[in-house]
């Protein structure tokens, strides 16, 4: 008897106990944390034997009224039943028998005939329905009953929250088994409502309220939840981390890192600061960003998830030695991982190491011959090093691999449909620089038999294809094809408007682009088109005007940053140099990695010769951001050129050539090193095709003083070529 005097005493107690909640983490409904079930806690078993009731029926938990007064208590009844309750549940855990859940439920309805108005015996009973399959409507029911004489019980409502969260859990937005008309998301919030009033100071009870808020879009409720919860335990980890998610979410970054930064730095655990780190880098702070990821790695040195983090953050910066230690330690912590040797390649990339960036690549391969990452930088490295039939061969690999999905029975998912019309775009680049015209065309128009963003994208392939052929009417006819495949496009509208200005008919392009403004933010990208049609045109004014109107719409720093660059090329044009200049370092200001920018301002400096040094700086940035940019390299050969660097000027200038063949200002330059360099008649073929090329722009394409200086070098070269062969013909021998 003694050890059933024990047993029921532990019994006693866990019913007085606060029943356990679920862990706070639920941050969307169809997220939300799945509910961790105590185990049957095997009991011990009673000394005496007992007969064990060969078949029992479910019967109804809801008491029998009666007109007649309810009978006293019989708790040793009671606790006779309860005792056997346990015995049961002891052998369905420790025999396998599942049967006697049934019969430990049965006894506990028996154990509540003997003492009807026990809270403990209706709790205790709720916990074996919940913790039963198939028995939570049975537990809601229960709890319901002991709530109609007991409204405050803290752990019925309880249960009722645990029971909402797991219906939340596995039904999002589910209906309530006894309310068939409640939407459980309100239930759990009732619940927890009434939890956190009848046990005010109960942190982790205001954070799961706080998150259903936050699931039920109500922020203010919620940051009410996380706030009283953070005046309890101010440096409470899952407090101030729920609380500046609330922020981050809602799009209020700052205020999240004003959250946690309110923790003092000593107090601070590696989540705090990981999530800090995150927010910087969110709002584009690297220096910031690389700070708190440091902290977190200095109190959790073996956190992968931070070293990589981090690793990220320092190449954002710029800090590629720092990036690649990082990146050193992810690869040897994990031999097998391919991601870290690709980010490894893009560093030694950046660093201009590219054929060590090529051999790491190589490595990523070998481990997972499938990366589409590591094989679309593969054939990005090809590119670089000139080896364009390698990196077509890399890229129609890769487009073998992501061409159908064998789940799909063949048809291709929007990730695959992506992926293809990534290296469909790259390898169509390729055959450009090789100035293979038609296969380029074919690869564009793949892209647009895919549809969406990848046909709109490919219709603008084909155009920029024609155009570097020097064909406008072509160009003209595919954004016609284009308009008519996709009506309601404005882009697209937009890029016609573009091609139908560069036939000479400006006037007739700036109205089909003023019918497409509506009054809404929308209209800066017409403005932007109006304005770049004016440049071409050389309208100034008008230009100005079109800028002018696009100004306030520009409420995202990549609106106001390319708006900039606009206007920068406008003052350019216009020979006005200083002006210019102002708005490309302002633009820079917003974004110092816009490699168009960069490019186009480096360029202005070198072709006046001024501040070469900045102007190499710049170029040669912008060409470590776009290393196959044709136009950029030409930018950094001119600049090496004007440094008297001819060496290097010639290499940079004669990849120019190669990958932009028909460019006539890549041309000019290499003939002018050329001729720089004494190879008069290399030079002369150059300026000949330069010439050519100005022949086949279009007049905005080039200045006039452009092809009159080509000009006059030409025929001073034929004069000299002339004399140097006169001089060394043979003389004729006398008879």
């Amino acid at each position: 008897m003694m050890t059933l005097k024990l047993r029921l005493s532990s019994f006693r107690l866990a019913l007085a106990a606060t029943l356990a909640v679920l862990p706070v983490g639920l941050a969307h409904a169809q997220n939300a944390p799945a509910t961790q079930e105590p185990p049957l806690q095997p009991l011990e078993k009673p000394t005496q034997t007992v007969q064990k009731p060969t078949q029992v029926a479910m019967a109804d938990t809801k008491p029998s009224t009666t007109s007649t007064p309810a009978p006293e208590p019989n708790r040793a009844q009671a606790y006779y039943h309860v005792a056997l309750a346990a015995t049961y549940e002891d052998d369905a855990l420790s025999e396998g028998r599942p049967d006697d859940i049934t019969r430990a439920i049965e006894e506990y309805k028996l154990a509540l005939d003997a003492d009807p108005e026990s809270p403990e015996l209706m709790n205790a009973l709720a916990d074996l329905y919940f913790r039963t399959p198939g028995h939570e409507h049975d537990a809601e029911v229960t709890e319901r009953t002991l709530l109609k004489t007991s409204p405050d019980d803290i752990n019925a409502h309880k249960m009722l929250g645990r029971i909402y969260l797991r219906q939340l859990g596995e039904n999002e937005n589910g209906v309530s088994s006894s309310s068939p008309s409640g939407n459980v998301l309100d239930q759990a919030i009732a619940e927890f409502e009434k939890i956190v009033s009848l046990q005010p100071r109960s942190v982790e009870d205001r954070m799961v309220l706080g998150q259903l808020y936050t699931v039920k879009h109500d922020q203010p409720k919620a940051e009410e939840q996380f706030k009283i919860a953070r005046s309890i335990e101010p440096d409470s980890e899952d407090v101030v981390l729920n609380l500046a998610r609330l922020y981050a979410e809602s799009g209020d970054v700052q205020h999240a890192i004003s959250v946690i930064e309110a923790v003092p730095e000593n107090d601070r655990t590696p989540k705090m600061e990981f999530t800090l780190g995150a927010a910087y880098a969110q709002l584009k702070k690297p220096k910031d960003a690389i700070a708190a990821y440091q902290r977190a790695e200095d109190l959790e040195p073996d956190d992968l998830r931070t070293v990589d983090a981090l690793a990220e953050a320092l190449f954002n910066d710029d800090q590629y030695d720092e990036a690649l230690k990082q990146y050193q330690q992810l690869a040897a912590a994990d031999p097998e991982n391919p991601e870290a040797l690709v980010h490894i390649s893009e560093i030694q990339r950046h660093q201009g190491k590219y054929e060590d960036a090529l051999a790491t690549i190589q490595k990523a391969l070998k481990i997972d011959s499938t990366s589409l990452e590591a094989g679309y930088n593969e054939g990005l490295l090809y590119d670089v090093l000139g080896r364009f039939g390698d990196a077509e061969q890399a890229y129609l690999s890769m487009l073998d691999q992501s061409s159908v999905s064998p789940a799909k029975g063949g048809a291709s998912t929007d990730e695959e449909k992506n992926n293809r019309s990534i290296f469909l775009e790259r390898l169509a680049g390729v055959y450009l620089e090789e100035n293979k015209t038609e296969p380029a065309l074919a690869t564009y128009q793949k892209m647009i038999d895919l549809g969406g963003d990848s046909a709109v994208r490919g219709y603008q392939g084909q155009v920029d294809t024609w155009r570097a052929a020097h064909n406008v009417e072509k160009a003209v006819e595919i954004s016609q094809k284009a308009v008519a495949a996709n009506p309601k496009n404005r882009d697209i509208k937009l890029m016609l408007a573009q091609q139908v200005a560069d036939q000479g008919k400006p006037d007739d392009a700036i109205k089909m682009a003023t019918g497409l403004l509506n009054n809404t933010a929308e209209d800066r990208t017409v403005y932007f088109a109006i304005g770049q049609i004016d440049v071409r045109a050389r309208r100034w004014k008008d230009a100005e005007e079109a800028f002018a109107k696009a100004d306030p719409l520009c409420t995202k720093k990549e609106d106001r940053t390319y708006l900039l660059f606009l206007r920068g090329e406008l003052a350019d044009r216009q020979k006005k140099m200083d002006q210019a200049e102002g708005f490309f370092r302002q633009a820079l200001e917003q974004d110092p990695n816009n490699a168009m920018t960069l490019n186009y301002l480096g360029y202005m400096l070198a072709d006046k010769g001024v501040r070469l040094p900045e102007a190499l700086t710049d170029i040669k940035k912008a060409v470590d951001i776009e290393p196959i940019n044709g136009a950029y390299l030409d930018s950094l050969g001119w600049v090496y050129f004007k440094l008297g660097q001819y060496e290097l000027a010639e290499d940079n200038l004669r990849q120019a050539v190669e990958r932009d063949q028909t460019d006539p200002t890549v041309h000019m330059h290499l003939g002018d090193l050329y001729e720089k360099t004494g190879r008069i008649r290399l030079a002369a073929a150059q300026w000949e095709l330069s010439l050519d090329g100005f022949a086949k722009s279009l007049p905005a394409d080039y200045e006039a003083s452009d092809v009159t200086k080509v000009q006059k070098k030409l025929e001073s070269a034929r004069v000299r070529m002339a004399k140097e062969d006169q001089a060394i013909e043979p003389q004729a021998k006398p008879e």
